[in-house]
């Protein structure tokens, strides 16, 4: 049987997210490993509408999260990848030889193409400038969401609750929540209602301006715009050479190896994870986590099984005081079963907490 095992002990993992570092820790716990991310601390991405609204606080330092492993956290960015000679090209000039590699550099906001969007959108990703160019305003002003699923929806309702004196638009190009099941919806447009937020639904964005959008339904002002449409993943993999998806994802094998290059692993938003009976897994932090945490023990020998993964619940954030937890089945479709108000807030940060908790 081929062994699906580290074969040495050289191991570089690319990105601290949720999959890179939970890969690195499992891997560090017999293995040395070097982590190459340039932040010094966690980026808690699923709690980045907070950080947008001005709620958030100091995440932990990543050498705090990697205390007890053999890891050496080397802050710099991936640049280029030489498959054939196992070498990493790093920014500051280093590069890094490896017998295995991870991959998980995650995704980013995808532009599409809008013209203007790069230069005059923030993307979700950039939640403290959000936040700075709300406090730094000389007045209340407009702000527009551009995105209709779960990070657009969280940054609209945080930001209504957080600054009411601003008029908080959401512009999708097809229902808000479209994803969820009917009961789902409703509650997402009643807690949007509720907190003042103008919704433009079935409006495709075509430019963007200083002054706001130009849509398929007409000009929408807007003061701050704000980019949640959709993600896609790093380039670097394609560069590379890594075989991908039409999106660009890597393609892996039931281990998560690289299906042209198995001594690269890839997880997270990078990497097209399909798995039997259930399909190609979504991009986000419910499908990260786990990849990570698999690779880590499967380079660590903690297993050799197949990964396998099965849908449970989606859940959004809906200002403070409210939260949807959306059942769904293993393949992700929707069940008409939601909890809403309280019980869906508190089963969101009980979700949110146990993310965290993972990590450490």
């Amino acid at each position: 049987m081929t062994s699906t095992t580290t074969t040495g002990k050289r191991i570089v993992v690319l990105g601290a997210g949720y999959a890179g570092l939970t890969a690195a820790k499992g891997a560090g716990r017999h293995h040395d490993v070097t982590l190459v991310a340039p932040e010094e601390r966690l980026l808690h991405r699923i709690r980045q509408h907070e950080a947008a609204a001005g709620r958030s606080r100091d995440w932990p330092a990543i050498g705090e999260l990697t205390r007890g492993r053999t890891i050496r956290h080397h802050r710099a960015r991936a640049v280029e990848l030489d498959l054939a000679g196992h070498r990493v090209r790093l920014d500051d000039g280093t590069s890094l030889a490896y017998d295995t590699l991870v991959y998980a550099l995650g995704s980013r906001t995808a532009w599409h193409g809008v013209p203007g969007a790069a230069e005059h959108a923030l993307p979700a990703e950039r939640a403290a400038e959000v936040r700075r160019r709300i406090r730094e305003a000389d007045r209340p002003g407009t702000l527009a969401v551009v995105g209709g699923g779960a990070t657009g929806i969280e940054l609209a309702t945080e930001l209504a609750e957080a600054h009411p004196d601003w008029t908080v638009r959401i512009v999708a190009a097809g229902p808000v929540g479209g994803i969820y099941s009917p009961k789902g919806r409703t509650h997402v447009r009643r807690v949007l209602d509720r907190l003042g937020v103008h919704i433009h639904e079935n409006t495709t964005v075509t430019g963007v301006t200083p002054d706001g959008l130009r849509t398929t339904t007409g000009p929408i002002d807007s003061d701050l715009t704000v980019w949640a449409a959709s993600m896609e993943p790093h380039p670097l993999a394609a560069e590379a050479g890594l075989a991908v998806d039409e999106r660009g994802r890597a393609l892996v094998d039931d281990h998560l190896r690289s299906v042209s290059h198995p001594d690269v692993h890839v997880v997270g938003d990078a990497a097209a994870v399909t798995v039997p009976g259930v399909g190609t897994l979504r991009m986000g932090c419910a499908t990260a986590l786990p990849q990570g945490q698999y690779v880590g023990k499967l380079l660590d020998g903690r297993t050799g099984k197949p990964f396998s993964f099965r849908y449970v619940v989606q859940c959004v954030s809906l200002g403070r005081r409210d939260g949807l937890l959306q059942l769904v089945h293993a393949d992700d479709s929707m069940k008409p079963t939601v909890f809403t108000g309280t019980m869906g807030r508190l089963a969101k940060a009980g979700i949110v907490s146990a993310v965290f908790s993972a990590l450490k």
